[in-house]
């Protein structure tokens, strides 16, 4: 259960959604000064400071909000029936406007064009499976994160957006919210305006997998006494 009111948890997602598109867009953009045209560069140090960032964000603001800072993470919680339809809207909504905030401020922070349509071209089916197995599996580490180790899900979910930076072809987006946003910079992280809708549609796909297969995950509890030698019986209810 989450402490805060509607409007602090609100809030917490509005500037947690911020910091990281500020994070994302801004450590693009100086990986990409400072990397001499070496692309691979460019990408450790956006990777390394989106995981670093995400680690903080959760550990300070999931007492609050939950820190979701992700429309596909509020999905998968909504059709959990762990929050109503009028909260997940308004989570998605200050979601968006946050991912667009952090957006503007990175680039007021360079010194660039506030509004700035993007240019790179992310299209396609590797592109969509990326994105799909990448949200699926965001979503995994969540939920099973909170199920058996709520007090690692900081370190779960930075370490494995970190990793999805690099095996996925997509550069691992996993949030409607963050490509949205995305689609205003011309940066080094940036995606075309026209490449968004199909992002969106494989990330709300991969809910739907990362639900099927953490429910097929659930362990039946077992009665004290009757699990067999060394197995330890699930007792969690997630």
């Amino acid at each position: 259960m989450n402490a805060g009111t509607l409007a602090q948890r609100l809030l917490a997602e509005f500037i947690g959604t911020a910091l990281l598109l500020a994070a994302v867009v801004g450590s693009g953009t100086m990986g990409a000064a400072l990397s001499g045209g070496n692309d691979g560069i460019a990408l450790l140090a956006n990777a390394g400071a989106t995981a670093g960032v995400l680690y903080v964000l959760i550990a300070v603001f999931a007492p609050v909000s939950g820190a979701h800072f992700n429309p596909a993470v509020t999905l998968a919680f909504r059709l959990r029936g762990e929050m109503s339809s009028g909260e997940a809207a308004a989570y998605v909504l200050v979601q968006v406007l946050g991912a667009v905030a952090g957006t503007l401020l990175a680039h007021a922070m360079f010194d660039l064009a506030l509004v700035q349509p993007g240019l790179r071209v992310r299209s396609g089916i590797p592109q969509w499976t990326s994105e799909a197995v990448a949200t699926c599996g965001l979503v995994m580490a969540i939920l099973l994160g909170l199920r058996h180790r709520p007090d690692a899900l900081p370190a779960l979910v930075a370490s494995y957006i970190f990793a999805a930076y690099w095996f996925t072809a997509s550069t691992s987006f996993a949030n409607p919210a963050v490509t949205l946003a995305r689609a205003l910079t011309r940066t080094f992280s940036g995606i075309r305006p026209a490449d968004v809708p199909g992002f969106v549609l494989a990330q709300f796909a991969g809910v739907f997998v990362a639900l099927a297969l953490v429910a097929a995950l659930r362990l039946r509890t077992v009665p004290p006494g009757s699990a067999p030698p060394g197995c330890a019986p699930d007792r969690t209810a997630g």
